[in-house]
């Protein structure tokens, strides 16, 4: 077997973030999230070897070891070599081999860096264990509970369709599971006023999300409220979409920030706001906070002839425009 190479793109939501982890839609009877997959990648290269030797490089955390075979990769103790670990365990992998991973989102940026790396490995050890998934759906489940397990948290799955399809995703949550709907980009306002803006603090997904989890078992009002806010505006988002109303996306951005603060006030951060006001008195239309916020990356939405002088203010304060533009189906 030949070397396998999988890239799978990140993603920058665009509304209903939060309301895919399980069971917080169903609090609200089921929900829409729509996100569009960026070509900011994570990489998997996975090299067959004709003996158990396991070589496991990562090359973001600047780690390789080697192992003599699955049990001893398995028996490693450090902490930071638990997110492989995990998927060996899961795969069971009777032949050994090289393992290489990087990624090139910024570290907490918000754009489903840690999902979109274990689609790669995802794809990659299906491939070389020839143990194929009977469908996306399947792949995201095993995905998703991989990873709750090595955050020992609730997470959702809308990260994951994006990185392993591309394009614009559009996914209902309802009693029956999850329905996806994949949309093009090319040709759209979405690539022409989107602008990908990096406040330079991590974001902690995870523990934004677990608070409004506990707040939402609990039924208080103001966190169901907000998150039936959220419903109605991804629901309102995906009508613009697939109707091509891109005029309307601002005002709704701007009704979602609103709404995900009131979800919880940990969303923003001093970053973020400083962000959105650059951004806004130099001509941006919209901000949208990617991912449970806090910090991260912001989706910075600008019309084409206000982009050079909104990507300046930004850099003068203190701010990363990135280099990353929405990406079509796979």
């Amino acid at each position: 077997m030949q070397k396998i190479v999988i890239k799978s793109p990140t993603r920058v939501d665009l509304a209903g973030g939060t309301l895919d982890l399980w069971p917080l839609y169903l609090f609200i009877n089921g929900a829409s999230t729509v996100n569009v997959a960026i070509d900011i990648y994570t990489t998997v290269e996975l090299t067959p070897h004709a003996d158990s030797k396991i070589i496991l490089e990562t090359l973001d955390l600047n780690i390789k070891k080697e192992y003599r075979d699955l049990n001893q990769a398995l028996a490693d103790q450090d902490p930071k070599m638990i997110l492989l670990q995990t998927q060996l365990r899961y795969w069971k992998p009777v032949k050994g081999f090289h393992l290489k991973t990087s990624s090139d989102s910024p570290v907490g940026g918000g754009l489903g860096g840690s999902s979109s790396l274990t689609i790669s490995l995802m794809k990659a050890f299906s491939l070389f264990c020839g143990r194929p998934f009977a469908d996306i759906h399947q792949m995201v489940h095993v995905a998703h509970n991989i990873e709750a397990e090595i955050l020992n948290t609730p997470t959702g799955t809308q990260d994951y369709y994006p990185a392993a399809s591309g394009g614009i995703n559009i996914l209902h949550y309802d009693y029956d599971g999850i329905e996806q709907a994949v949309l093009p980009v090319k040709n759209t306002a979405l690539a022409e006023k989107f602008m990908l803006v990096y406040t330079g603090k991590a974001h902690h997904s995870g523990l934004n999300n677990f608070e409004v989890m506990k707040d939402g078992v609990v039924k208080d009002p103001n966190t169901i409220q907000a998150l039936r806010d959220l419903k109605a505006i991804a629901i309102e988002t995906e009508k613009a979409v697939r109707a091509g109303q891109w005029q309307a996306l601002g005002n709704l951005f701007k009704q979602e920030f609103d709404a995900r603060v009131r979800l919880a006030p940990e969303f923003s951060s001093p970053e973020i706001a400083k962000l959105a006001e650059v951004s806004l008195q130099n001509g941006a239309e919209a901000v949208k906070i990617c991912g449970a916020g806090g910090g991260g990356c912001v989706l910075v939405w600008c019309p084409p002839d206000k982009r050079e002088k909104v990507a300046s203010a930004c850099q003068k304060a203190g701010f990363q425009v990135m280099d990353a533009k929405p990406v079509d189906p796979l």
